[in-house]
């Protein structure tokens, strides 16, 4: 049986106002241990959201079980339940819970045409130029060997073609404000951050600019209450 752990409060965040809810069950995450899973806590973090969380773990016998394929045919995570909505694929998620629950002082996602552009621009390149063509790749062939095989060039090619993908964009980081989209915080820092701690685990080539963004970004309180929610029980 899957075993449920229930976030009864959400860590609180200084200067942040806390979303409290009437009923707990009505906002669920299932998944914990990944990069992808992180991506999610983190972002329900920073809007201050209380949800039950199910540990769920990738490859292990839970997610052959009835309870969670009703939810996930695909078998994978993360996947949120928010009341009736279920929803998977985390950069969809997190745009999700952006566009929904960000209030007046805290967004995750722009107001604005020209800055949602930007947003969508950075969520797509992270997604596939650095996420799917490059880290899954070394995920699958660097981290799982023992079910995916070993695959020397591809693993090569992977490596390369981060460096190349990452380093196109170091003059795309803005000169004013911390973050991707400048001044503001967003989702697409969740993501970006989330692969760049994974590029630190396989050993990948980051722009110095790269890592001090990194730096940076995990500073936020957030990020380490998601660190401390993603842990496997």
């Amino acid at each position: 049986m899957v075993h449920v752990g229930v976030v009864a409060e959400r860590p609180k965040i200084k200067g942040k106002r806390i979303r409290m809810m009437k009923v707990m069950n009505a906002r669920v995450l299932w998944g914990v241990g990944t990069a992808r899973t992180v991506r999610v806590h983190w972002a329900l973090a920073e809007l201050g959201l209380q949800y039950r969380s199910v540990p769920i773990e990738a490859r292990t016998p839970a997610m052959e079980e009835d309870v969670f394929r009703k939810v996930s045919p695909l078998g994978k995570i993360p996947v949120l339940e928010d009341g009736a909505l279920v929803l998977s694929e985390s950069p969809a998620i997190v745009t999700y819970l952006a566009e929904r629950y960000s209030f007046l002082d805290n967004r995750l996602i722009p107001d604005s045409v020209l800055d949602r552009a930007r947003y969508f621009e950075w969520l797509s390149f992270i997604s596939m130029e650095l996420d799917a063509t490059s880290i899954y790749v070394l995920r699958r062939h660097v981290g799982l060997p023992e079910i995916y095989g070993d695959a020397p060039n591809a693993s090569a090619v992977a490596r390369d073609y981060f460096a190349r993908m990452i380093g196109s964009v170091v003059t795309r980081l803005p000169t004013e404000g911390p973050y991707l989209l400048g001044q503001q915080f967003s989702g697409v820092d969740i993501l970006m951050t989330s692969c760049l701690d994974i590029a630190e685990r396989y050993d990948l080539k980051v722009p110095e600019p790269f890592k001090h963004y990194r730096e940076r970004v995990a500073q936020r309180p957030a990020y380490a209450a998601a660190i401390a929610a993603n842990q496997p029980q």
